[in-house]
This record gives structure tokens, sequence and C-alpha cells, in this order.
């Protein structure tokens, strides 16, 4: 199928957040079945004002047979600014983990890098994934930091840091990389789940959204830029919707 072209935003970013974007799609368009997931259209591409800089988000989402919203956001404030945003919503019909994952940057250095598979249905996170990750290699950051109050929706192999060097950048990208081709080949081998399943993990991604939800920061910059209500539908319609 064709799909669109590259944003232009991308390339005036920060060059991880320009690579892991790469990473992400290329990643999705090597494993998946991809269709066009439709938001509504102001809310594709949005322009304002914060502290006297312009404001750009650009979102992109998908849908595929597994997952029921793959969305890959990217914001920048003028020079100050640069975000990454993507998670991936699984169809509640399968019990997988949440991929998550954000980087943000500005005046060309990231002060925060986040990727994580995150347990739904039993706050553990199946033994197909713990096997895969396990195996993997420990990673080593110089800069690890601490995770949010309401961090507990996180599993045991979520990383944040902040990146110390560009060979931590590259560290970084690499296991993103390995998250998604994990949970890309976990998800598709995947059976559908009981309907006692289906309704703890839709649970679970209430419990998820609900907590992705109090993130301050986010939210403020949003208010900022946009006022009050529309950062409240932006959060709860685009960035963490609840599954039906």
């Amino acid at each position: 199928m064709s799909l669109a072209s590259t944003p232009s935003l991308r390339s005036q970013q920060h060059p991880l957040i320009r690579q892991l974007a790469d990473t992400i799609e290329a990643a999705w368009h090597k494993h998946l079945d991809l269709s066009p997931y439709h938001l509504p259209a102001e809310l594709g591409y949005v322009e304002g004002r914060l502290e006297g800089e312009k404001l750009t988000i650009e979102n992109r989402c998908y849908q595929t047979p597994q997952f029921r919203k793959m969305h890959l956001e990217l914001a920048k404030v003028g020079t100050m600014l640069d975000i990454l945003h993507c998670v991936m919503f699984p169809r509640p019909e399968y019990d997988i983990p949440m991929f998550g994952c954000d980087l943000v940057g500005g005046r060309g250095q990231i002060s925060a890098a986040i990727a994580d598979l995150s347990p739904l249905s039993q706050r553990t996170l199946p033994e197909a994934y713990n096997s895969a990750l396990s195996a993997l290699p420990a990673p080593n950051f110089s800069q690890p930091r601490e995770l949010p109050e309401w961090g507990e929706i996180f599993s045991e192999f979520c990383i944040f840091v902040r990146p110390g060097s560009p060979e931590e950048e590259t560290l970084f990208l690499s296991r993103v990389r390995d998250f998604l081709d994990i949970h890309c080949t976990r998800a598709i081998a995947s059976h559908p789940a009981s309907p006692e399943q289906v309704l703890k993990i839709i649970a679970g991604q209430h419990n998820y959204c609900t907590k992705q939800q109090q993130n301050d920061k986010t939210r403020r910059v949003l208010e900022k830029a946009f006022g009050s209500d529309w950062a409240e539908n932006y959060m709860t319609t685009v960035l963490f919707d609840l599954p039906n």
C-alpha cells in the first residue's frame, strides 16, 4: 500500500529523534500489515505558539490485525524542544504488552529517553516476552533517570536514561529496535484471548492510559499553547485514548 512520505518536521529535529522515527517505522513496515488509522483531520498536523516560539506537532497513525492504533508523534518548539512520542495499543483480543517510547531533547541534547514493553492483564509480561527480553545483553547507561510516581505501569526491562554519549544514543536506538522486533514477531504469533482475558486487557489499557495522562509536563505544554480544553481533548483522544 502507499503511505505518506517522510514528514518535513523530522528533518529539523535532533538526529537521534530522526533515527528513532525511521527505526520505528522500518520495524512496522518489516513485520506488520499496516493500514491507516484516521485521526480527526485537524489533529494530524497542528501549529501553535508557546512562549513566543512556534510549536509544531505531526502525527502518524496506523492499525493492524493485532494493534488497534500505532501512534507516532513528532513535536518541535522553536529551537527549545524536540519530542518523539510513540505508543502501540494492542487490540483487546490480544494479551500482549504496550510498547511505549519517548525522546525529549533541547538545544542539541537529549535529556530523556524512555522505552518499554509494559504488561497489561497480569502486571507481568507473557513468558515468551520475558524469555526474549531476558536473553538480551544488559544495557549499561551512565545516567539512568528515576521513573515518575505513576511508573509502576512499566516493566523491569524499562529503560529511562539521559544518553551521555553518541555511543549511548546508539545503544538506546539498538535496544528500541530489539523491543520492536520482539514485540512485532510475538504479536503476530499470539492467539486471541478468552472473553475473561479481554476484560482484564481492557482494564490494563485503561490503567496504562490513565496513568500516562498524569504526565503533568506534557499537559502543561499543551495547555500553554492551546488551552486546557484542547489539551484535555488531545491527551484523551490522540495520545492515550481508551479502548471501547
